[in-house]
């Protein structure tokens, strides 16, 4: 018998948990097509997720390029993002879920779920989402067939505002769609700025406490729905 699967890595955080992992740390996995690389699983009842992005002291500078987006950055065990590129080659081609969590400086928590695809970087690793969805992130009309919202940094000026590079003007980078809408790689407030100049540039989600509400923490995590069998 032989028992060489054992040496092969998993693809995902998922994948973990299908074989039986139920302890939640950072694991190596190995996407198809990709390098092998570390990861935060996050292990819950309802399968292994990776996580993509965690925030909650400022440890962690966010304002940074494109290719830092592109690569990741930060500390696993404090601050950080994954990396687009990452990010991408866990999803594939297939639908995802993205859970986002969101913590405010009263003890409140907010989670929401979205299903998601992620397109690489010919696509400017675009979110397409449905049309709830895009809502939340800044789409004023959005087609039924949902809307691909491009991501962007300071030096790569994707977002669907014609007369604004959202990256710039706020901070960090993001699928942004106008700039008023969520950035979750926002600048750390520890107290609230009093100008609303620089307040726009922290870590908001305008649907759950408004736009100029620094948030305290988030964290954000992906998990590949199953792929289509080949028929």
């Amino acid at each position: 018998m032989h028992h060489h699967h054992h040496h092969m890595l998993p693809r995902d955080c998922q994948e973990l948990f299908q074989v039986g992992e139920r302890q939640s740390g950072l694991f190596e996995i190995q996407p198809q097509g990709s390098p092998p690389f570390l990861v935060n699983c996050k292990m819950t009842s309802d399968g292994g997720w990776t996580v993509i992005q965690r925030r909650h002291d400022g440890s962690v500078d966010f304002n940074r390029p494109w290719e830092a987006y592109k690569a990741g950055f930060g500390d696993p065990h404090g601050e950080f993002w994954l990396g687009l590129e990452k990010v991408h080659s866990i999803t594939g081609d297939r639908n995802s879920r993205l859970a986002v969590q969101l913590r405010d400086w009263d003890g409140n928590a907010e989670l929401l779920q979205f299903s998601v695809h992620l397109g690489g970087e010919d696509t400017a690793y675009s979110l397409q989402l449905t049309a709830p969805v895009a809502g939340q992130l800044g789409a004023t009309t959005v087609p039924p067939s949902g809307l691909s919202v491009p991501f962007s940094t300071w030096d790569q000026d994707h977002d669907l505002r014609r007369d604004k590079n959202c990256a710039k003007s706020l901070s960090g980078g993001w699928w942004f769609g106008t700039c008023s809408h969520s950035n979750l790689n926002g600048q750390y407030f520890r107290s609230i700025p009093q100008q609303r100049q620089k307040l726009k540039k922290g870590i908001f989600w305008k649907t759950w406490r408004g736009r100029y509400y620094p948030l305290q923490a988030t964290t954000m995590l992906i998990q590949p729905m199953a792929a289509e069998a080949a028929s």
